[in-house]
């Protein structure tokens, strides 16, 4: 057959924030689904999103509700979803309750009528829930290949309809290789519900969908005021842009920096502030945000660690208007949720407000905090998961500046505790080093991918008005191990510092 014969199946939308995607485009149209999983994982809130976004009068959905609980009561608790539409009920939208023919008949009962509430609506969408309340009521004593017509024919009956099916099911795992009804599903979405210590993670799987290729492997989705919203695992990974050789340069907002990074940040890096706590990790990229919309370049800053208001008003100690570009539509501090968070949901709230602002410049402020906030589940893998996050916002062509708190063991220079300084175009490190009875800071340009930085090791100071860095520190030798030595013959008793 060639491509001109082929037919055509068109995609329906999920009404689900993400799920379209994960599908491949949306749900084949006229296909017989299942969505099963574990009690209080979403799948009845995902039938009525999917049956809200495609009910019209004149293809109506009609949702089969079976020995579950009462469509008052199911509809009491939809209608607080931003999705539930009550302008829909009763025409667009139809519920009709198979208990009774259940409890009393046999499948061949059930079979008449869904048959007749079919013929009557010529719907767009059917939805059984629970389907398998249904099957284990009236096939008791049924023979198993009875039982496999029975589903069969439902299906051909329902596609010769031009319906788009759901049966909705509380099913095991260990059932699906015996089970006839996933034999005839032309797509199985599978959600899981999990306890991870004090978090609960919710995830869905598409683990059957013909005639489409689907993204693979476990998502995260979240059920919200909004019903479910899905974060794909390829979420802001496609259409990659090259990154051309003669890149502008972001300045720092700190000009002796730019000098030590050879004219600036070339535009779409990730650069990585590494350094311990107090050494101005934060202060390092909230100047760089303020450059940004000081340039007219719009900028998001992702926290863990404090509310925006404190992160302005912090900004503000340092003489840096927040409040004005956070009105202005030019700046989005956002906070996000603790504890149960995943590396995907991060991803799309941070993608979704660079494409709402129009934002070239991303700062994550800190990684340490950013784990923190992740359920114990995504820590695992934490690596995996943040090589992901920097490459979808990187192919957006968004410059983002990273800070990480390490450890300062006085021995050897390290970059992360993550073993992450791989993910990362160009590395500052900061750090602290005793010199005649006092700390000092130095700050240090350790890599960039794009080009030729300074080598230099400068002392530099926090000031009212922010980071300054001085000169190169001279006089001594193991400057980069914490404990340096003065150069034998070498006169340090005026060393350079950040206010000179």
């Amino acid at each position: 057959m060639n491509g001109e014969n082929r037919v055509t199946i068109r995609k329906i939308p999920t009404g689900v924030p993400g799920l379209d995607e994960i599908l491949g485009g949306g749900l084949p149209e006229y296909s017989f689904n299942i969505i099963a999983g574990s009690p209080g994982c979403g799948k009845t809130t995902l039938a009525h999103q999917v049956v809200f976004a495609n009910a019209t009068p004149e293809r109506p959905a009609l949702y089969f509700t079976v020995l579950g609980e009462p469509a008052i009561k199911m509809l009491r608790y939809q209608q607080q979803f931003r999705f539930f539409d009550s302008a829909k009920l009763n025409g667009s939208v139809r519920f009709i309750n198979l208990s009774q023919v259940v409890l009393e008949r046999d499948l061949n009962a059930v079979m008449e009528e869904i048959i007749k509430e079919v013929e009557a609506a010529s719907p767009g969408v059917v939805v059984v829930d629970s389907f398998r309340t249904v099957v284990r009521k009236a096939t008791a004593g049924t023979p198993e290949l009875e039982l496999q017509g029975f589903v069969q024919r439902l299906a051909l009956h329902l596609t010769s309809w031009q319906a788009t099916t759901f049966l909705i099911g509380e099913y095991t795992e260990g059932e699906i290789r015996d089970n006839p009804v996933f034999t005839v599903a032309d797509g199985l979405y599978w959600l899981y519900q999990q306890v991870e210590r004090n978090s609960i993670v919710r995830k869905l799987q598409v683990m059957k969908l013909r005639g489409q290729a689907s993204v693979p492997g476990l998502h995260t989705f979240r059920i919200t005021e909004g019903g479910l919203q899905a974060f794909p695992r390829t979420f802001g990974l496609t259409g990659r842009k090259d990154k051309s050789p003669d890149r502008r340069r972001l300045s720092t907002g700190i000009s002796e920096l730019d000098t030590m990074l050879g004219g600036g940040i070339p535009e779409g890096d990730s650069l990585l502030v590494a350094g311990p706590s107090g050494t101005g990790k934060s202060v390092l990229a909230t100047q760089f945000i303020s450059e940004g919309i000081r340039q007219g370049e719009p900028g998001i800053v992702a926290i863990f660690e404090e509310r925006p208001e404190e992160y302005a008003g912090r900004a503000a100690k340092l003489g840096m208007d927040f409040e004005t570009p956070q009105r202005d539509g030019k700046l989005d501090i956002i906070y996000l949720r603790p504890l149960d968070l995943s590396v995907d949901e991060t991803m799309c709230e941070v993608i979704e407000a660079v494409k709402r602002i129009g934002a070239k410049r991303v700062v994550i402020d800190s990684l340490a905090g950013f784990e923190m906030a992740l359920a114990p589940g995504f820590r695992i893998d934490f690596r995996e998961s943040l090589y992901r996050m920097i490459g979808a916002l990187t192919r957006v062509g968004v410059t983002i500046v990273s800070t990480v708190e390490v450890a300062e063991s006085f021995t050897e220079l390290a970059l992360s505790p993550y073993s992450i300084s791989f993910l990362s175009d160009d590395i500052i490190r900061l750090r602290y080093v005793e010199i005649a009875g006092q700390l000092r800071k130095l700050l240090m340009v350790v890599k960039m991918r794009a080009g030729a930085h300074s080598n230099d090791i400068c002392e530099y100071e926090i000031t009212s008005d922010g980071l300054k860095v001085g000169k190169r520190l001279t006089g001594y030798q193991g400057l980069i191990t914490g404990i340096p030595e003065p150069i034998p013959g070498t006169d340090t008793t005026d060393a350079p510092t950040a206010k000179e």
